[in-house]
């Protein structure tokens, strides 16, 4: 039987840039989920979306990015509207063994990476992160980072109005070089996550890459996020070396609502937090 959502009330929100917003709730059994799972929210007579948790904990959050008819719905009302919630879902990002870490977050994939963040500094994790946009002003928990990880943060942006102009994978090269970690975890645009795995690969570092696709139910039965052989939604969204290394999708094509394969620029274009 599929699970049934839950519905809950948001309780507070967040404005976190022009184009973002955060929602908080509490839903009991996300309490204790691994950053990087992802959330099943239904708008009543809208849709359902995947979201990732964008805070965890007795009260959790998701961040969403106000472009869209779901989303719009959501930051058209935001505190006081009723939802419907489930899951967990999906694998999440794993710290066992890691004594040091490099996160790179770029766009909206920084939601998934702050929970992340807070995991990695309460386990005492040496962790130094890259946080990427197109502009200074689309930069998702800048003042938050900044006050928790002070220099061990490393800001990008592609136009130079915030940290250095350029790219996340510019400063994660640097990083590597400078002093190789155990393991890098990122989140955000596939062709960003795909010049960091071959980056990791010809460094010889290990990495943890949370990707998306299409999902419907988000436990496994639709089929509609497969790539390859596996399914995002129940065997990813966080994917670790070994696996991408045997994928002939990963970095290369995704699939649309509608099914149609196509390569990861349209897909990008689709693709909203």
């Amino acid at each position: 039987m599929p699970e049934l959502p839950q519905i809950v009330e948001i309780r507070r929100t967040q404005k976190e840039t022009g184009q973002h917003q955060t929602y908080y709730f509490e839903f009991d059994k996300a309490k204790d989920a691994k950053p990087g799972q992802f959330l099943m929210v239904w708008i009543p007579g809208v849709d359902e979306k995947p979201i990732s948790l964008s805070s965890i904990g007795k009260e959790v959050a998701i961040t969403v990015q106000c472009k869209g008819l779901w989303s719009e719905k959501l930051c058209g009302i935001g505190k006081g509207l009723k939802v419907g919630v489930r899951g967990p879902y999906g694998n999440g990002f794993s710290t066992e063994g890691v004594k040091k870490a490099i996160i790179v977050a770029g766009g909206c994939g920084t939601a998934p990476i702050r929970p992340l963040v807070e995991k990695c500094l309460t386990e005492g994790i040496d962790t130094r992160v890259v946080v990427g946009a197109q502009t200074a002003e689309i930069l998702l928990f800048r003042k938050e980072l900044e006050d928790k990880l002070g220099d061990n943060l490393y800001i990008t942006t592609d136009d130079g109005s915030a940290g250095k102009k350029g790219f996340t994978t510019d400063a994660l090269k640097e990083l590597i070089g400078e002093d190789k970690p155990d393991v890098v975890f990122s989140c955000g645009p596939e062709v960003m996550m795909k010049a960091i795995f071959d980056l990791c690969e010809k460094e010889k570092v290990e990495c943890q890459l949370s990707l998306e696709r299409y999902m419907r139910c988000g436990f496994g039965i639709c089929g509609q996020c497969v790539m390859d052989d596996l399914m995002v939604c129940k065997d990813g969204p966080v994917f670790n070396s070994e696996q991408l290394r045997n994928s002939k999708e990963f970095g290369k094509v995704a699939r649309l609502k509608s099914g149609r394969e196509v390569d990861l620029k349209e897909f990008a274009n689709w693709r909203q937090c």
